[in-house]
């Protein structure tokens, strides 16, 4: 095993892989910029080194201070958590170059199914479906994608090809609106993973957004741990997670499942993945995109695989095999996801911004919640605004939902709003309790006015309480005033007992 790993990350993702690094006697060093000096995972690892300013681009994406951090540190591997340089092809080869251990995908299957338009051409010649879109490799101009629109028809998408997250992507309804669109998507783009390079698909619409987990080792071993589902999504940013899918049945699931394993396989693929899908109501799935890292909702998979999907990580990247084969691999209950993002649900999302003044994290049997925050820690507006991921577990999807309302309930930050109130709106939800939703469900069949007319009945009775207790606080105050003596009752009567002995 590793004997000392740098997590080139910030957030509760550098939190938890630190965290299983800690299980399993592994040294860690942090990174961190000069927003997050104070950071939980920089307080947790047992070093921490200055990167440079608070944007990305001058800290966690620097590739080379963060090898030469390496270096300086004895770091025998680097785990690169998602987003920033988690999937750059550069910087895992100069992680091999320079003797230290990426503990991730080998360069070149970054390469193949990192950049996603060079994804969607090599799964094609493994006989994956895809959606129809762009299938040019290489970087294509504003010209030649404006030329291909209409082929391919609207509405379509404009997507990041190195990234995901909905970072770089735009939805367009007509080629007019297209060139506006299309630069606002690349700077996005460039600004998220330093490449603005973009591509074209095919909206699918009424479909559902599915995705496989991925393990391979360097044995030739693949094996899926089952699905999850990512509908529940507003602008292509995932809110809610939940594994196994309400829409999923197990002849669909071993269909898929098979699916994912073979791209994976047709790029030689090696450590955690995911193979992303969209599914339409007839049940046919398009292969969408495979992120060649590791997930933002992949405790709810662990949750009902209990495979620690971190620590295979580490386990591949040492050359091991698997600690599972697929026929070990079974599915017990259900798990959601809530992504508790410091944004106003009342007012468009917007992001918010300030110190955490007080935080009490819901407990209790089910409940996991990983999170990179603490009272006193400020929300910048530097990063992406999740403080944490709640996540729940119960016997069914029905047991699970209520859990994950109790929770809700439970979890109290003061200092920033929190998108919290949107989740117990959701959880509310006759559709979503159903399992009747797609990716356009939260954009169009969802509304937040009943939440909202209800927060403000909150509100105001949380103003009367405090001037009721205001009130009774008044009328039980009392003045001292200072006796004539110098000295309390108690101690004047006993000088007089002794002076008249």
């Amino acid at each position: 095993m590793f004997k000392k790993v740098l997590v080139a990350n910030r957030g509760e993702i550098a939190v938890r892989i630190i965290r299983a690094c800690r299980e399993l006697g592994i040294e860690t060093v942090a990174v961190f910029s000069e927003a997050d000096r104070n950071a939980l995972h920089v307080r947790y690892a047992d070093e921490a080194y200055l990167l440079g300013p608070a944007p990305s681009r001058e800290s966690y994406l620097r590739a080379d201070k963060i090898l030469d951090v390496a270096r300086k540190s004895g770091a025998d591997a680097i785990h690169p958590g998602y987003g920033f340089l988690a999937e750059r092809q550069d910087f895992a080869e100069k992680c091999v170059e320079a003797g230290i251990n990426f503990i991730g995908p080998k360069p070149s299957s970054i390469a193949a199914m990192g950049d996603k338009a060079v994804a969607r051409a090599t799964v094609i010649k493994a006989g994956v479906p895809v959606v129809p879109g762009t299938e040019d490799v290489g970087n294509l101009t504003d010209e030649q994608l404006l030329a291909k629109a209409p082929q391919i028809g609207f509405p379509l998408l404009i997507k990041a090809t190195a990234g995901g997250g909905g970072k770089g992507m735009r939805e367009v309804k007509s080629l007019d609106e297209m060139p506006t669109l299309l630069q606002s998507a690349r700077r996005e783009a460039e600004s998220s993973f330093g490449d603005g390079n973009v591509y074209l698909e095919k909206l699918v619409e009424g479909a559902r957004h599915i995705e496989f987990q991925i393990l391979a080792d360097t044995h030739g071993n693949v094996i899926h741990l089952g699905e999850r589902e990512c509908s529940i999504q507003r602008r292509h940013q995932k809110l809610l997670e939940e594994s196994p899918s309400p829409f999923m049945n197990e002849e669909l699931r071993a269909r898929m499942g098979s699916v994912a394993v073979k791209a994976a396989q047709a790029v030689d693929y090696v450590n955690a993945g995911t193979i992303e899908f969209l599914v339409d109501k007839e049940e046919n799935f398009y292969f969408l995109e495979m992120n060649t890292r590791l997930q933002v909702e992949h405790p709810v998979t662990e949750m009902v695989t209990g495979v620690d999907i971190v620590a295979e990580q580490m386990r591949i990247a040492r050359g091991r095999q698997l600690s599972y084969t697929q026929e070990q691999i079974h599915f017990n209950g259900h798990a959601i996801e809530c992504r508790i993002n410091a944004e106003d649900p009342f007012n468009g999302f917007m992001p918010s911004t300030g110190r955490i003044t007080h935080s009490l994290l819901p407990t209790g049997p089910g409940v996991r919640i990983d999170t990179g925050v603490y009272p006193g820690f400020e929300i910048t507006p530097f990063y992406d605004p999740m403080i944490a991921k709640l996540i729940v577990w119960g016997e069914t999807r029905a047991q699970a939902i209520l859990r994950m309302r109790r929770a809700l309930e439970e979890y109290r930050i003061v200092g920033v709003r929190t998108n919290i109130p949107f989740h117990q709106t959701l959880m509310d939800s006759h559709r979503f309790m159903g399992g009747q939703f797609d990716t356009r469900f939260v954009e169009e069949r969802f509304s937040m006015e009943a939440a909202e007319s209800s927060a403000d009945s909150a509100e105001i009775a949380a103003i009367l309480a405090t001037l009721v207790a205001h009130q009774e606080s008044e009328r039980s105050a009392h003045i001292v005033r200072r006796g004539e003596r110098d000295t309390s009752n108690w101690k004047w009567v006993g000088r007089w007992e002794r002076m008249h002995r």
